[in-house]
């Protein structure tokens, strides 16, 4: 039913490959788990990674089984964690799930994925049958967690309710009988807790497929709507095609490989391989006109160098009345804003000194001039990034 190598590709671990082998040899369709909590209400590229993995096995005939956290979210995952999530209200949680599965969509086929809420079982439990559940693991087991070890050596609280997570996703497992669960790769020890409780209640175990974290824009720290280095599938084809186009040649090398499995043609300028790259995930998600529409204006912006017509990120100076306004503290800030990119004053002067800077289309030659307040028009940072001032 499945070619095995190509359900596997582009996983970080497979556990294991001879048991996914055995599971495919049945002959019927897997129920193919992947758990998500809805706790903001976009989902981005980070989140494409195993929902594309989801949809290789919808394709491969699989059933896809996407279960909503609505309980598990209420605690926030922990995994990777230094410090307690915030904890959300089930109507909060809804309102995202209502958002994430539209999202989710453009991903999975609708019309072969099965949706399931865990409040289904948890909301139905007794605190008995929550008492038994909690018996089956070990604090032991708990604390082995790297996250958790680092906070309990450095002093910071691990909250009781934290602790509950990983046994609460293990059991979604024993309730829909996965045969498979997907997820990132700082999801595997919960995944294995889940494994665990199969085991425990006669199941068969479900064979482990964790994908690669993708980092955010910064390059440094993984994709994450808090840390503002993400790109999300809900924003404009415009926006999405021009963040990609913000990252490192380094980054790119890691998005070619984790987004689209592919490797960067050696004849290809770097400029023209990051055009690519942008052009063919905004065609993933927009549709190929408006990825065309899209480079058409990154080229205008860049190329032709019409910035005045083109979309670009807007930094509005005056909502920080505090703000400084010479150039290099304004370079900053709008890296900072519009790309999530961490840049020093040094660095923004070398940038001015380079000529890489302009303003209005006119390269700024004094590193201590000021922006007046009031002003607007296109602010080119470098190559690839340029932003409007509105005020």
């Amino acid at each position: 039913m499945s070619d095995i190598t190509a359900l596997v590709r582009g996983c970080a671990k497979v556990l294991s490959e001879s048991e996914l082998a055995a599971k495919l040899a049945l002959g019927r369709p897997l129920r193919i788990k992947l758990g998500v909590d809805p706790t903001a209400p976009d989902i981005h590229l980070g989140h494409s990674i195993a929902l594309s993995k989801l949809r290789e096995f919808q394709d491969a005939g699989h059933e896809a089984i996407l279960i909503i956290g609505d309980f598990t979210a209420m605690i926030g995952d922990p995994s990777g964690r230094s410090v307690t999530r915030p904890q959300l209200s089930h109507d909060q949680v809804l309102q995202n799930a209502k958002s994430f599965q539209e999202q989710a969509f453009k991903i999975l086929s609708r019309e072969r994925a099965r949706i399931v809420f865990n409040g289904e079982w948890f909301e139905a439990m007794s605190f008995e049958e929550v008492i038994k559940l909690n018996s089956r693991v070990t604090l032991q087991q708990m604390l082995v967690r790297e996250d958790f070890r680092e906070r309990l050596d450095n002093g910071r609280p691990i909250r009781a309710h934290e602790i509950q997570y990983p046994i609460m996703q293990g059991w979604d497992s024993v309730k829909i009988q996965a045969d498979v669960e997907l997820g990132g790769t700082d999801q595997l020890f919960n995944i294995m807790v889940g494994r665990d409780l199969q085991k425990e209640e006669g199941q068969p175990q479900q064979v482990v497929m964790v994908m690669p974290i993708l980092e955010g824009l910064d390059g440094v720290q993984k994709m994450s709507k808090s840390l503002a280095n993400y790109v999300s599938l809900n924003e404009s084809a415009a926006s999405m095609f021009g963040k990609l186009m913000s990252i490192s040649d380094t980054l790119m090398h890691r998005y070619y490989d984790v987004l689209l499995h592919e490797q960067i043609s050696a004849t290809l300028h770097p400029m023209e391989a990051k055009k690519y790259l942008a052009r063919s995930i905004t065609a993933r998600f927009h549709g190929e006109l408006a990825a065309s529409a899209a480079l058409e204006d990154f080229n205008t912006r860049f190329s032709a160098r019409d910035l005045d017509s083109a979309v670009l990120p807007e930094l509005n100076l005056d909502a920080n009345p505090t703000a400084q306004r010479d150039f290099p503290s304004v370079i900053v800030q709008a890296y900072k804003t519009c790309f999530a990119v961490t840049r020093s004053r040094s660095e923004a002067r070398r940038l001015i000194e380079g000529g890489s800077v302009q303003w209005r289309g006119e390269k700024i030659a004094d590193a201590q001039a000021c922006l007046p307040s009031g002003e607007i028009g296109t602010l080119k940072l470098d190559k690839t990034r340029a932003v409007r001032i509105v005020s």
